[in-house]
């Protein structure tokens, strides 16, 4: 069962978060993560060309397959920042790696904020020895407060599994609220997990979970500079390897995967300024890729987001989205619902009375968009927000 936003104490991690300065509003913006012992690792990273700095630095030293510590700070993305950025997210990497006393290519480095800003030293040279000191093993709610930007609420996701009755556990956090679309947005995730994991298991069980979590989201379309995905695995549960082929490998992907796909909805849930989480379900599809292909459509299409947030019943918006998708559509043969009630039947309107019931089902916080495509047995899901007025007060003055 998926706990949300209850941290969940995890074996052999601690935290600490500070109020470094880096924000000038006093609120938390500077976090550690650490592992008494090097960690097993996975990451996923942006696919966006330009990366920030402290993603440069990072990506290869998870790809080396060890961490055992991530410095994350907000209010600066320290992206487009050239080679004074890296020197600078080298310069963290190296105070974080004394202080901590590890080998620094075991230190991941994160940031999230403004792009273009050059990264303010010395909040970092002033707090980075405050979060050694002040490293807890209950302090992850200060870590998920420490990454937030726009967010308006903090997001962690808890699991428990088993292996031959030996517990172990799964700990979620994570930032977004804008730029969120899949491929990485504007988001960071940091999974942690006291199991041991086969290395090759680790990176395959991410991969998997955030293609059916993180990447069937979006808020805007916009996908951003700085954004990861980390898993570490210390071991500390005392488990038989959990390994790649096994019964108990595949429970760890969907535990691992249950836990993304909470986070993921709830950064949704928080989309700057939406006040709906919808699914878009696709049904009936020829292919899987034309069922992807359909939902993020439907997903990302401005009027239907606006149209929720109008909460009108619109679904011309909607089949008209499905049709331009790419996916093989035939007209006669899309129905759609709003939750169970159906709004189309053969590619025609059911009447008003159907519809002014979906209005109803459209009023709700949350609700279901299926639309059965009628041509096979394909589906997927995708999860989106409504557009709104606040969402254009929030980016029109981001930066001031």
């Amino acid at each position: 069962m998926i706990k949300t936003n209850q941290s969940e104490e995890i074996l052999g991690f601690k935290f600490a978060a500070e109020a470094s300065g880096i924000r000038k509003s006093g609120r938390l913006d500077l976090a550690l993560i650490y592992s008494e012992v090097p960690a097993r690792c996975a990451g996923v990273f942006t696919t966006n060309k330009i990366k920030a700095a402290p993603l440069l630095l990072t990506e290869p030293r998870i790809a080396a397959g060890l961490c055992q510590a991530i410095l994350v700070n907000s209010g600066n993305a320290n992206a487009c920042t050239g080679a004074q950025g890296l020197r600078d997210a080298k310069r963290c990497s190296e105070l974080a790696a004394a202080v901590l006393q590890i080998p620094e290519e075991y230190l991941a480095v994160s940031s999230t904020g403004v792009i273009g800003a050059p990264l303010p030293m010395d909040p970092f040279e002033t707090s980075i020895p405050l979060l050694a000191k002040n490293l807890v093993f209950d302090g992850v709610e200060g870590v998920s407060q420490a990454i937030m930007t726009t967010d308006s609420f903090s997001k962690l996701a808890s699991c428990q599994g088993e292996v031959v009755k030996t517990p172990y556990r799964l700990l979620g956090v994570a930032k977004g609220a804008g730029m969120i679309h899949p491929n990485m947005a504007t988001m960071l995730g940091f999974v942690l997990t006291d199991a041991q994991v086969e290395p090759i298991l680790l990176q395959e069980a991410l991969r998997r979970a955030v293609e059916n979590s993180f990447n069937i989201i979006t808020v805007d379309g916009d996908t951003s500079t700085n954004d990861m995905v980390l898993l570490l695995a210390n071991g500390a549960a005392g488990n038989r390897e959990i390994c790649s082929g096994t019964a108990e490998g595949e429970r760890f992907v969907e535990e691992l995967t249950g836990v993304l796909l909470e986070l993921a909805k709830m950064i949704v849930r928080d989309g700057e300024g939406a006040t709906k989480l919808v699914r878009i379900r696709i049904t009936g599809a020829a292919s899987d890729g034309d069922a992807k292909k359909a939902a993020n459509s439907v997903a990302t299409s401005s009027l239907v987001k606006t149209a929720f947030f109008g909460e009108d019943a619109n679904w011309g918006r909607i089949i008209a989205a499905v049709g331009y998708s790419g996916a093989a559509v035939d007209p006669e043969r899309v129905e759609i619902c709003f939750d169970d009630v159906p709004v189309v039947r053969q590619g025609i309107s059911t009447g008003k009375e159907l519809e002014a019931q979906a209005t109803t089902i459209l009023k709700q916080a949350e609700f279901t968009v299926t639309v059965d495509l009628g041509l096979g047995s394909a589906s997927a899901d995708y999860y989106t927000s409504d557009l709104t007025y606040e969402y254009v007060k929030i980016n029109a003055d981001y930066r001031t």
